[in-house]
């Protein structure tokens, strides 16, 4: 399979009593499909995999299956501590018939390379599916280093990795060691790098409430090579970038952001907190000059 684009991992809405709101989450993917992103992903970390139970998983995998009908790729995510949970989520994607997986390290158990290596492979073997590597230290603990890279693949199913370090050496490894894995840009911040390297695919959380601004990134670095436009807009994306990352507000600012467009997709759920006053309006104010600054780089660019 090959990864192209740019792909949402997708928020779960949810009701005043953090109930999973399904009409919300159908009206967020067809609006992220409309808004034309090339791929959806259920079960990342911005949709709070860790806060449900294994049969909400379950159901919104097979929810996203029956709302998409093939319209773009579909990849489960199947993190968990146990390699017994994740392969349950292989399982399930696998009989909904998903485009491919994403594979994250065991967090919180600190497993090896070794370890992680073989809780990936026991994945693969039960799903036989594609699948996405993701390589996030600063959740996880540990790295998906060279060893782990060497003993997938024994499996050609590993063809892509969504590298999220911030190590822009991890960045440099990959495309130069690793050519047969796809590099997918995990680090949205060094989004202009990965595209430098050879990156055509972007994982980013912010493209749920901020699609239009993600893939003109994205065109304008892996489709038109054009790295002067790329880096204009990269300058306007940043302060976005940097609210997302700053007081561990992450999920809650993706899903404010989404309100901003209309879909309210309710708080996040517990220990969660949603976004205080201040924090709502710092995030509406660079999203606002962000959206001016771009549509006026789109505007000269086709003159």
């Amino acid at each position: 399979m090959r990864f192209e684009g740019v792909y949402t991992p997708v928020v779960t809405p949810y009701g005043d009593d953090f109930s999973i709101d399904k009409d919300r989450f159908a009206e967020v993917i067809e609006y992220l499909i409309s808004s034309g992103v090339h791929g959806l992903i259920i079960a990342g970390t911005t949709g709070e995999y860790y806060a449900q139970t294994t049969e909400e998983r379950i159901m919104l995998m097979k929810l996203a299956k029956d709302i998409i009908k093939g319209r773009v790729p579909l990849i489960i995510g199947t993190g968990a501590i146990r390699t017994e949970d994740s392969i349950i989520f292989a399982e399930n994607a696998k009989a909904i018939k998903a485009d491919a997986l994403l594979i994250a390290t065991p967090p919180y158990a600190y497993p090896t390379s070794r370890e992680i290596a073989l809780h990936a492979l026991a994945i693969d073997r039960t799903a036989n599916l594609p699948a996405m590597l993701y390589n996030y230290p600063g959740r996880m603990s540990v790295m998906m280093d060279e060893e782990v890279l060497d003993r997938v693949g024994r499996s050609p199913n590993f063809c892509a990795i969504k590298e999220s370090s911030g190590d822009i050496n991890r960045v440099h490894l990959l495309a130069r060691d690793y050519p047969h894995i796809q590099l997918s840009c995990g680090m949205d911040d060094q989004a202009l790098e990965f595209f430098a390297w050879g990156a055509r695919s972007w994982v980013c959380a912010g493209s749920n409430f901020a699609p239009e601004a993600h893939i003109a990134l994205y065109k304008a670095c892996a489709i038109e090579g054009n790295f002067d436009k790329g880096r204009r807009i990269m300058t306007a994306m940043l302060p976005l970038m940097s609210v997302l990352e700053q007081g561990g507000k992450f999920v809650q600012c993706i899903k404010h952001g989404l309100s901003l467009r209309g879909i309210p997709v309710g708080p996040p759920r517990k220990p969660l907190q949603p976004l205080n006053k201040d924090d709502k309006r710092a995030l509406e104010q660079v999203v606002k000059v962000m959206n001016t600054t771009i549509e006026n780089i789109e505007k000269e660019a086709s003159k």
